[in-house]
C-alpha cells in the first residue's frame, strides 16, 4: 500500500461488508463474464507455480474486441458446470491460496465493490448479486446515508463509470445541476410519506419534465422544477393524481413471457434464480392451460393477500435497492440518450422484481420472508439486471408495443 490516500463518497453500509467466505450461498466465480485486467495478464504469464501456470494458460484468453487494460483477458469457464478453473474443492480461489491475493484480477480482488469517478471523486458501492453484500445494502430500514472518507491509493477498484459533469457543462448545460438533481431523487424515494409506487410514479413526471427542459436548452429552468416538485410533495399535490392509476396486469404477463423465453435460451442461469422463477410461476398458477386474465386474477389476489401485507413492513428493501441503483448507475444521466429511457429501464428492473416476488408471495402465503426477498433480488441481479443485452431487449419488447409511455410506466410501477 502506498501512503497517499484519495477522497471517496460511499453508502455508509460500505463499512460493514466483509466477504463470509466458505459460509456464503454462491460463488462469485461462475455463470457470466470474468475479466482480468492487463497487469494481471502479463503476471499470469510468469506464474511461478507450475500447476498454475498451465491452468491459467488454458483457461484465460484474450478479448480481441474492444479490448482496453482493463478489459484485456477473460477466463474461460468450465462448460459443465460454468465454474471458473482456478477454484479448489470448497469453491475457493486456489490462486489466492497458493499464491496470495496480489495474484488476483482487479476485478476479483474488488468485487462486489464497485467504483465510479465522478469529477474526479471515487463513488463505491456494493452490487446486489452478492448475497451477503445484499443483506448488507437492502436489509437496513433506515434511510441509506452517504459519507465522505479516504482510502489508501495503493487500493484496486473495479472501476464502472467515469464522469466529469464539470467538464461537461459547457456542452451539456444542464450538468450543472448535476447534484441537484441527483439529491433530490434519492430524498424523493426516500420519502416515506409515499408509498414506494407512488414515489417511482412522481420521478416518471419529474424525469419526462426533465426531458423536455433539456430538449428545449432550457436547463436554466431545472432548479425551478426541482422546486415546484418538492412543493408538490409536500402539499400532497400528486395524490389525485396517484390515485387515478388504474390496476392492470396485461403489461406485467407480456413482461412474464419474455422472462420465462429468456429462461429457455439463456445460459449458464444460477439454480437459485431457477427455483425463484419456478416458484413466481407456481404461485401464480401461469400455465398453458390458464388463460391471461385467469393468470392475472391469482396475481391479483397473491398481491393483495401476501405480498402487500408483508411489504408494508418492509417496503424499504425495495427502497434501498432503488437508491443504491440509482446511486450506481448516476442516474438518470448514464446510460441512454434520453433521461426518461432511462427511467423507463429504472421500471423495468423495480417492476420485474416486484412481479416475482408478487408471484412467490402467492407460493409462500403467510411464510414469505426477508429470505425469500433477499434470494430473489440477489439472482435476479446476477442473471438480469447485469445482462445488458437482455434489458435492451425489455425496452424494445415495451417500445414496439408502445408501452414505453408515463401512463403504461405508472402502471408497471403501482401493480
Amino acid at each position: 500500500m502506498s501512503n497517499k490516500t484519495r477522497k471517496i463518497l460511499q453508502p455508509e453500509y460500505m463499512e460493514n461488508f466483509h466477504c463470509i467466505g466458505t459460509d456464503c450461498e454462491e460463488t462469485c466465480c461462475a455463470a457470466w463474464r470474468i475479466v482480468i485486467d492487463k497487469d494481471t495478464y502479463q503476471k499470469y504469464r510468469q506464474c511461478p507455480d507450475k500447476d498454475l501456470r498451465n491452468k491459467l494458460k488454458d483457461g484465460v484468453t484474450r478479448i480481441r474486441t474492444d479490448a482496453s487494460d482493463i478489459n484485456y483477458a477473460k477466463i474461460r469457464l468450465n462448460p459443465d458446470d460454468g465454474m471458473c478453473p482456478l477454484l479448489d474443492s470448497d469453491k475457493l480461489c486456489s490462486l489466492q491460496r497458493k499464491l496470495g491475493e496480489e495474484y488476483l484480477s482487479v476485478t476479483c480482488s474488488s468485487y462486489p465493490r464497485l467504483t465510479n469517478i465522478v469529477n474526479g471523486v471515487a463513488e463505491k458501492v456494493l452490487t446486489v448479486s452478492c448475497p451477503e453484500a445484499a443483506r448488507v445494502v437492502l436489509l437496513n430500514p433506515d434511510l441509506m446515508e452517504f459519507e465522505e472518507n479516504y482510502e489508501d491509493m495503493g487500493i484496486r477498484n473495479t472501476q464502472l463509470i467515469v464522469f466529469e459533469p464539470e467538464k461537461s457543462k459547457i456542452v451539456h448545460p444542464f450538468l450543472r445541476y448535476f447534484w441537484e438533481v441527483r439529491i433530490f431523487i434519492i430524498s424523493l424515494l426516500q420519502n416515506r410519506t409515499y408509498k414506494l409506487w407512488q414515489r417511482m410514479v412522481i420521478l416518471g413526471l419529474f424525469c419526462r419534465s426533465l426531458d423536455q427542459h433539456i430538449s428545449e436548452n432550457n436547463s436554466q429552468a431545472i432548479p425551478n422544477l426541482i422546486t415546484t416538485y418538492l412543493n408538490y410533495l409536500d402539499s400532497g399535490e400528486f395524490l389525485k393524481e396517484l390515485n387515478a392509476i388504474p390496476n392492470e396486469y396485461t403489461i406485467q404477463m407480456k413482461l412474464m413471457k419474455e422472462i420465462a423465453d429468456y429462461r429457455l435460451v439463456k445460459t449458464g442461469v444460477t439454480e437459485r434464480y431457477l427455483k425463484c422463477f419456478a416458484e413466481c410461476l407456481e404461485g401464480i398458477q401461469y400455465t398453458d392451460e390458464n388463460t391471461v386474465e385467469e393468470i392475472g386474477q391469482y396475481y391479483a389476489e397473491a398481491y393483495v393477500k401476501y405480498y402487500q401485507p408483508f411489504m408494508e413492513d418492509h417496503e424499504y428493501i425495495l427502497e434501498n435497492y432503488l437508491v443504491n441503483d440509482v446511486f450506481t448507475n448516476l442516474f438518470p444521466f448514464v446510460g441512454a440518450k434520453h433521461i426518461f429511457d432511462n427511467y423507463v429501464m429504472l421500471v423495468v428492473k423495480y417492476s420485474m422484481i416486484k412481479m416475482l416476488l408478487i408471484g412467490m408471495a402467492g407460493l409462500h402465503k403467510e411464510k414469505f420472508n426477508t429470505e425469500h426477498v433477499i434470494i430473489l433480488i440477489q439472482s435476479f441481479t446476477k442473471m438480469v439486471a447485469h445482462d445488458v443485452a437482455f434489458l435492451i431487449t425489455i425496452f424494445q419488447l415495451l417500445e414496439s408495443s408502445n408501452f414505453n409511455t408515463m401512463p403504461y410506466m405508472a402502471i408497471l410501477a403501482k401493480n
